[in-house]
């Protein structure tokens, strides 16, 4: 039996909070509020629309599965229409989401995004589902090979690049600082391999941070990421302006998940003390705060951002 709707208000409550996965996707936004009251209809005509702009799919799909009841409305759509791929690859990520939780057996996630692979052969938003279930429960092997899975499909994935280099800065973790980690040539090789005007661009940003959570976790760089050196090496500061530069000269501000991107850069142009060029991404950013790299070692997030943001606008 589906669960009944949560009290009317609930999302509305939820959309006042300031980490918002939908950031600035209006759409996606109302078709989650939707959902959660158990009216699939938004979703499905949301994803309709979406069609094989694959970064928008991954991302659309992923919040919307993030929503905790999101499994059995989604298995609802699934059987009003049994042809649907759109729902198939919904009730597989919600099914992941609920695995990552451990509200779901992760064998029965992976069953649930095989079957949405199968029915829907040039979609990665399935094979981005699998890869998410590595981060807790696969080898770095099988991280690898998904990954390959969702590039034959989109070679230019931003969420799958995104926790690929995650992984990949796991690597040697006790080993401390390394300016030759593996996870900084692999982000750098996709940055070139990228198009132009592509915002994996960033990629070398993301392997920075991520290595700097890995390497405070570790006891190898103090808890607050403003007082640490990650920051102001040589390569950190090339990284830096190159990514920096490149955000200047972008003109396509219709990514969906660029917001992502520009609170690692903000992040990064903080902790390095350039407070001026901080401020010029606070300012694009507004209140749309992503977790990641905010909470980074342990920190919450909200309360890290708007720490760095009043501090670097107070530069300028």
């Amino acid at each position: 039996m589906s669960p009944p709707p949560p009290p009317l208000g609930r999302s509305r409550r939820r959309a006042a909070q300031p980490l918002d996965g939908a950031l600035d996707d209006l759409d996606l936004a109302q078709a989650r509020a939707a959902l959660a009251q158990g009216r699939w209809q938004g979703a499905r005509s949301l994803l309709g629309r979406t069609g094989d702009d694959w970064d928008r799919r991954g991302h659309r799909v992923t919040v919307l599965a993030q929503e905790p009841y999101c499994a059995p409305w989604a298995g609802e759509w699934l059987l009003a229409e049994p042809e649907s791929a759109d729902a198939r690859v919904l009730l597989a990520l919600a099914k992941v989401q609920r695995a990552l939780r451990g509200k779901e057996k992760p064998d029965r996630a992976r069953e649930s995004c095989r079957a949405a692979a199968e029915c829907a052969p040039f979609d990665p938003t399935p094979w981005l589902g699998l890869l998410m279930l590595t981060r807790g429960t696969g080898t770095e092997e099988e991280a690898l090979r998904l990954f390959d899975e969702v590039r034959r499909r989109h070679p230019d994935h931003h969420h799958a690049h995104h926790l690929i280099v995650a992984r990949l800065a796991e690597r040697h973790a006790t080993a401390g600082p390394d300016p030759l980690h593996e996870v900084y040539d692999f982000a750098g090789a996709a940055a070139e391999r990228a198009p132009a005007d592509s915002p994996l661009a960033v990629l070398p940003v993301i392997a920075h941070a991520e290595r700097y959570r890995v390497l405070a976790a570790a006891g190898h760089e103090p808890a607050d990421p403003a007082a640490s050196g990650h920051w102001v090496g040589r390569r950190a500061r090339q990284v830096m302006k190159a990514a920096f530069d490149w955000w200047l000269e972008w003109e396509h501000e219709g990514h969906p998940r660029r917001l992502v991107d520009l609170n690692f850069l903000a992040h990064a142009k903080y902790c390095e003390g350039r407070g001026a060029e901080a401020a010029a991404l606070f300012h694009r950013i507004g209140d749309h705060i992503t977790p990641e790299p905010w909470s980074y070692p342990d920190r919450d997030p909200a309360t890290a951002f708007r720490a760095a943001r009043d501090s670097a606008l107070g530069t300028v």
